[in-house]
């Protein structure tokens, strides 16, 4: 029974699980939509985390069996792959019943129910065979959730459709909205045996792998079978406080992104974190400590929310935003990144014959010129500077910030990783392991309480 700890972080748009050993190695990850239900977006977090781990922990065995040797990089990138076709098959399934089922319940415009019908069968028919195409080794993953792949998907299909069958867009849209939330509701993790036993029949039917059937069959087995001690589990984020934990168990995210981006990159001074619903730009010392911090949560202005409502505007996915504005040729001012004027000014925008791309460009540098207000306040840029959350994802949006960095701070060192959106959940991992009682996050919260304002760093253009 291998020990470890576990950290939360429950984001108001997204939830994140990270395992670590006792020797601080992260062991696995697990990431999902935070939904409605809180409770339920830790329980899939928890469990992806932990299947995440288990295919750490059958990665290492596989490397190290003599008989498989070198094939053993190969088995991963197909046993990962075809796992998480499996389980994205299954949600294709629960949503395209969902969706029948609530076209077969309309009470109005019966008549139309068989071509609703006819058309949902065409759109689920190719979104299954899009995702075969998809789900292959060394292809780029679109995104993390469900939800975006399927979105997008489903609304190009309908837009389509809609014209052939001379279908109601709107209603088409209405009967995935219904029904992608109840999909977002359960929980798919039980299904993990499933999906396992679907990815090794797949590898070891190929030729190449055939014959160390054995030896993968038996690794499989191991690794699923594998038990964990689970130490100690800390929480943060947005809905932190709604975890049925102690006191001594939840740590703030400033806490937490602080210490989360030391332990990713350990000569970090600045960190930026935009989230869903707020941003915050930290200062920390040489161990990972906060020493000040400027934070903007009175609204999701210029945040992930806001993304979110302009990806819903455009009828595109929020991880079709960022590679969108990169191909903008002409940068357009945005003046309000505020969300409740978001689709009337995008529609303004659009209406004047501004290009999609150039708009978005627009508003990806608007959100970061706000952020730059807020590093400003915090005390300015130090190296090295490391940007996290679920917009350090966004190209347009690291662009956008690398450009400003160095125009208002000169060339610095700028950190950004593909895992920085579990920066949090890695900090809360580490107080799991570091400081159980709580204590060290009290003194640290004491002394930002009693210290006086930082001065204003550069002017931001």
């Amino acid at each position: 029974m291998d020990c470890c700890y576990i950290g939360i972080d429950l984001g108001s748009t997204t939830t994140k699980a990270v395992f670590l050993d006792e020797n601080e190695n992260i062991l696995g990850r697990g990431i999902t939509n935070s939904r409605s239900n809180y409770e339920l977006a830790c329980q899939v977090a928890r469990e992806e985390a932990e299947i995440n781990t288990r295919f750490s922990l059958l990665r290492k065995k596989l490397e190290t069996d003599v008989k498989i040797g070198t094939y053993a990089k190969a088995m991963m990138e197909h046993l990962s792959v075809l796992y998480a076709l499996s389980q994205h098959l299954k949600q294709l399934q629960s949503l395209k019943f969902l969706c029948v089922e609530t076209v077969k319940n309309w009470n109005h415009s019966r008549e139309k129910i068989p071509q609703f019908l006819q058309a949902l069968d065409e759109m689920f028919t190719s979104m299954e065979e899009q995702a075969v195409e998809d789900f292959v080794p060394g292809a780029e993953v679109q995104s993390d959730f469900f939800r975006d792949i399927a979105t997008s998907l489903y609304l190009s299909r309908a837009e389509v459709l809609s014209k052939e069958k001379r279908l109601s867009f709107d209603r088409l849209v209405g009967i995935f909205d219904a029904a992608i939330i109840k999909v977002e509701s359960r929980s798919f993790a039980i299904f993990y045996d499933e999906y396992l036993d679907f990815a090794c029949q797949k590898v070891i039917a190929m030729s190449e792998f055939a014959p160390f059937e054995q030896s993968i069959t038996k690794a499989v087995k191991e690794a699923a079978e594998k038990e964990f001690n689970v130490l100690n589990t800390v929480g943060t984020g947005y809905g932190r406080l709604t975890l049925p934990f102690a006191k001594e168990q939840i740590r703030s995210e400033i806490l937490c992104h602080g210490l989360g981006a030391h332990y990713m990159f350990p000569k970090t001074r600045t960190v930026l974190d935009i989230g869903g619903q707020d941003t915050k730009a930290i200062q920390v010392d040489g161990n990972g400590i906060v020493s000040a911090f400027q934070m903007n949560d009175r609204c999701a202005a210029g945040c992930g929310r806001y993304l979110g409502y302009i990806a819903d505007e455009m009828n595109m996915g929020v991880h079709q935003l960022g590679p969108l504005a990169m191909q903008s040729t002409k940068q357009v001012k945005i003046n309000s990144t505020c969300t409740v004027f978001a689709g009337a000014e995008l529609r303004e925008r659009l209406a004047l014959g501004e290009k999609r791309e150039d708009i978005l460009s627009g508003l990806h540098r608007a959100i970061i010129l706000r952020a730059m207000s807020l590093l400003a306040r915090s005390g300015g840029i130090d190296s090295e500077f490391t940007f996290t959350g679920g917009v350090a994802r966004n190209e347009a949006a690291t662009s956008a910030l690398k450009k400003l960095v160095e125009e208002n701070y000169g060339k610095m060192k700028i950190n950004i990783s593909a895992d920085s959106i579990f920066t949090g959940a890695i900090g809360a991992a580490l107080f799991a392991k570091r400081d159980p009682k709580g204590i060290m996050a009290d003194l640290e919260i004491s002394k930002l309480k009693k210290k006086k304002p930082v001065k204003m760093g550069a002017r931001i253009a």
